[in-house]
C-alpha cells in the first residue's frame, strides 16, 4: 500500500485500537481514517464488568491510546459519528447524505449488542444491560449505594461478574439463570458448581432453573416507573431496586448485510479476516472467522479474540497475507477467583474433565482431554501457566492422562515432549 492509499476502521473497540496500531507498526503511511459511534477514544470491555465495575480502576485504564498518541500516529479519529452504509463496488462509505468517504481498504470491527429484555416492563426506570462504558458507570453508580436488591438475569459470565461487583457494594444480589448449573453450557457442570459454591459463599442468591415473564413498577417520577420487582415463569415475583440483564449479545452485521456481504452469525471472513467484498474485512466479536482446527467459521467474543485479530488484520490492512489460528482465551475475576480459559468449548462439550490440583479449594488446573489429546484448559488461581497450557492444546499430542493430573509432572513435558 502507497502513501496516497486510505485505510477506514468502522468501530470504536479493542479491535479497532490494535488494528490501527498494527497497520502503522507494518509500515503503512498512508491515510488512516477511525468512525465509532460513541464520543470516545476506542476501548476495551473487560473493566467494565470487572475492575472498573468494582470501583478499584478509573475509566482512564479502559483506553489503549490517549488522544497524544492517534495524533503522533496520524490516525485520524472521528468519535461520536454512525456510518450509514457502505458500497463495495464504490469503496465508499456514507457518513451522511452529503458526505461520502472514499477508502482503499475498510475494516469493520462494529462488535455486538447486548441482548435486550423485550417482555412487559423493559422500558422501566433501573432497568440496565452492560456493554458500553456510560453503562458500567451507571451501574457503578447505583451498586456504590448499597443495599440495594439487585437481581441480575443470566448466569453467565457478565451476570456473575456483576453479581459479584455488587455483592461487594454490600447489596444483597439475586442471580436467575435458566440451567441447572451457572457457566454449564461454557465449562461444565462440575466446573461451573464451582463457581455457583462461590457465590454463594458470598452471600449470592442463585435461583437456577427460572424464566423471566415480566418486570412490575411502582415508584418513580415523572412519566417512567422505576422497577420494583422481578417476574418468573411460575408467577413469583422478585423484589428489586435494579435489575441486569445479562442474556447474551448479537453481531452488530447490519452495515454489512445492507451492503450484500456473506453474514451469518456474524460477518463471514476467510482465516485472514477477508469478507465476501473485495478489499472489506472484518474483525472481533462481529467477525466469524474461518477456523482450521474445527472445520468451520467461529466467532468469539471475548477480549483476547479483539486483542489478537486487531494486531492481525491491521497486517493484512497493510498487505500482509496471514492466516489467524490463535486459540480462544477469555479470563474472570470474581471475589477471591482469578481464572484463565483456553480452548475450544465446542470440543470441551464431549470430552473428559481432567483435575490437577484442589477444586474444592478452587485452587487447580482444569484439562478437557478428547481421544488422548487436550483441548481445552482452565487454571484457577495459579499464574503463569496459560503459555503452557496453550502450548500442551496446540502441540495436539496425546497425553497420559495420570500425569496430566499429577502436580509433581511439569506441564512443559507433556506438549510434545518439551522441556
Amino acid at each position: 500500500m502507497t502513501s496516497h492509499e486510505r485505510v477506514v476502521v468502522v468501530g470504536g473497540g479493542l479491535t479497532a485500537a490494535r488494528a490501527v496500531e498494527a497497520l502503522r507498526e507494518s509500515g503503512f503511511d498512508g491515510e488512516v481514517v477511525v468512525y465509532g459511534d460513541e464520543p470516545r477514544l476506542p476501548y476495551e470491555r473487560p473493566p467494565l464488568s470487572k475492575a472498573y465495575l468494582q470501583g478499584t480502576d478509573a475509566a482512564s485504564v479502559v483506553y489503549p491510546h490517549d488522544t497524544a498518541w492517534y495524533r503522533e500516529h496520524r490516525i485520524d479519529v472521528r468519535s461520536g459519528i454512525r456510518v450509514r452504509s457502505i458500497d463495495p463496488a464504490e469503496h465508499t462509505v456514507s457518513i451522511s447524505d452529503d458526505e461520502v468517504v472514499r477508502y482503499d481498504r475498510l475494516l469493520l470491527a462494529t462488535g455486538a449488542s447486548p441482548r435486550a429484555f423485550s417482555g412487559p416492563g423493559a422500558s422501566l426506570r433501573e432497568v440496565h444491560t452492560l456493554r458500553r462504558l456510560p453503562d458500567s458507570a451507571r451501574l457503578r453508580t447505583a451498586f456504590r449505594e448499597g443495599r440495594k436488591r439487585v437481581v441480575v438475569v443470566g448466569a453467565g459470565w457478565i451476570g456473575l461478574e456483576a453479581a459479584a461487583a455488587a455483592r461487594g457494594f454490600g447489596n444483597d444480589v439475586t442471580v436467575l439463570g435458566r440451567g441447572d448449573v451457572p457457566l454449564a453450557s461454557a465449562i461444565g457442570a462440575e466446573l461451573g458448581g464451582m463457581f455457583a459454591d462461590l457465590h454463594e459463599a458470598n452471600g449470592v442468591h442463585l435461583r437456577m432453573g427460572t424464566g423471566v415473564s415480566g418486570l412490575q413498577g411502582g415508584r418513580g417520577s415523572g412519566t417512567r416507573e422505576q422497577v420494583t420487582g422481578v417476574v418468573l415463569d411460575s408467577g413469583e415475583v422478585v423484589e428489586a431496586d435494579l435489575v441486569l440483564f445479562g442474556i447474551g449479545a448479537t453481531p452488530n452485521v447490519e452495515l454489512a448485510a445492507s451492503a450484500g456481504l456473506h453474514v451469518d452469525d456474524g460477518v463471514v471472513t476467510d482465516e485472514g479476516f477477508r469478507t465476501s467484498a473485495a478489499d472489506v474485512f472484518a474483525a472481533g466479536d462481529v467477525a466469524s472467522t474461518w477456523n482450521a482446527r474445527l472445520g468451520h467459521h467461529l466467532r468469539v467474543e471475548h477480549w483476547a479474540n479483539a486483542e489478537h485479530s486487531g494486531r492481525v488484520v491491521g497486517r493484512a490492512l497493510a498487505g500482509e497475507s496471514l492466516r489467524y489460528d490463535e486459540i480462544p482465551y477469555f479470563y474472570t475475576d470474581q471475589f477471591d477467583l482469578g481464572m484463565e480459559y483456553s480452548g475450544y468449548g465446542e470440543l470441551a462439550a464431549g470430552a473428559r474433565l481432567v483435575v490437577r490440583g484442589d477444586l474444592a479449594a478452587r485452587e487447580c488446573i482444569a484439562f478437557w482431554v478428547l481421544d488422548g489429546r487436550v483441548v481445552a484448559g482452565m487454571n484457577v488461581n495459579i499464574w503463569d501457566v496459560n503459555d503452557e497450557v496453550q502450548r500442551i492444546i496446540r502441540s495436539e499430542s496425546v497425553v497420559d492422562e495420570a500425569a496430566l493430573a499429577d502436580p509433581a509432572v511439569p506441564l512443559g513435558t507433556l506438549a510434545g515432549g518439551a522441556t
